[in-house]
């Protein structure tokens, strides 16, 4: 008996470090010359000095699924702050598509409320559909709110649900207060097994993820750590359509209504879809997106450049962050770069 129950020892070892490490059996990316695949040597070491000059975690460039730049700790993990929510809208997708949630019910409908003042019978009107665009018209208190989220939050009630974009980590909270109860899954266990394992991200694991709460609100943010090479491989299925090795991980109607502009912003030519901003086609083509996250933590995706550009920043090593008209620019850049 003493052989077995040592390799069943060994066996749960194995697995309790497979959790703890990420996916033991990812495949590492591929990287690819610049110049033999085209791109412009002298542009791309402009942008590579620009980048460095914003003081990033790490950069990684990616361009039909292989790495073609990469500077900084693209492996370290770090908190991608409202990135977060464009994770967690690629799970209502799924979620979604096999029919456990609703886009059309109401707040009513799913018996959703807050702590003191209470939602109010119009606010109660507002839709999941309504929370994934920023459009609730609820400006009840909500945790990790940033302090401009706090000083520039409307008047409660005085736009009607649908009616006013406004971002407002209220609604991107209920939403994973929804997710949690519709499908009875844990938001980060659920990343991990139906997202971060098919497309074999290296060093995330459901650890990597905590819920924070706030006294005024019942609802918790749910920020994320992630490395920017498993945050490529995000940009990577989002911009491949939610395929991924053959497999659909992401409804494609999804990834193409998650990235679709429903309102104008308050960041210039930037629009707002189901938890993604979307980005000027004017610049950079039609369907470009940014999962954007306080501090400098960036996805891109450009699809008229086949192109994925991600960018983390540790607060640890850069206190100040980078702001995203910068990473915007810095994008603007690879993009004139690639061929």
């Amino acid at each position: 008996m003493r052989p077995y129950r040592g390799n069943l020892f060994a066996i749960l070892v194995w697995l309790f470090a497979s959790v703890i490490a990420g996916n033991a059996n990812a495949e590492p990316w591929q990287s690819i010359n610049p110049a033999s695949a085209g791109w412009s040597v002298e542009k791309l070491k402009e942008a590579q000095d620009y980048a460095s000059s914003l003081k990033p975690t790490a950069v990684m460039v990616v361009q039909d699924g292989k790495v073609v730049a990469s500077w900084g700790d693209v492996s370290r993990k770090v908190n991608v702050a409202s990135v977060r929510k464009s994770l967690l809208s690629a799970l209502y997708g799924i979620a979604v598509s096999e029919g456990r949630i609703d886009l059309g019910n109401t707040l009513a409908d799913l018996d959703i409320d807050d702590k003191s003042p209470a939602l109010t019978g119009a606010e109660k009107r507002a839709t999941v559909r309504d929370l994934l665009m920023a459009r609730s018209g609820i400006y009840h208190p909500a945790a990790y709110e940033t302090g401009d989220m706090r000083r520039n939050r409307p008047e409660r009630g005085s736009h009607a649900p649908g009616t006013f974009w406004f971002y407002n980590n209220w609604d991107f909270n209920a939403l994973g207060t929804i997710y949690r109860q519709k499908t009875g899954e844990d938001i980060f266990k659920s990343f991990a097994q139906r997202i971060a394992e098919p497309i074999g991200m290296q060093d995330f694991s459901a650890r990597d993820g905590t819920y924070i709460s706030e006294r005024h609100s019942s609802h918790p943010a749910y920020p994320f750590r992630l490395s920017a090479r498993d945050a490529a491989r995000f940009g990577q299925l989002y911009l491949d359509g939610g395929r991924w090795s053959g497999r659909q991980v992401i409804p494609a109607s999804w990834v193409k209504a998650s990235t679709t502009a429903y309102s104008s912003t308050d960041r210039g030519s930037m629009g707002y879809g189901y938890l993604w901003w979307t980005l000027n086609p004017d610049v950079f083509g039609p369907g470009a997106a940014l999962a954007s996250g306080y501090g400098g933590q960036a996805i891109a995706i450009v699809p008229s450049k086949h192109l994925v550009v991600v960018q983390t920043v540790d607060p640890t090593q850069n206190a100040k962050g980078v702001r995203t008209s910068h990473f915007v620019k810095l994008l603007q850049q690879l993009a004139a770069a690639a061929p």
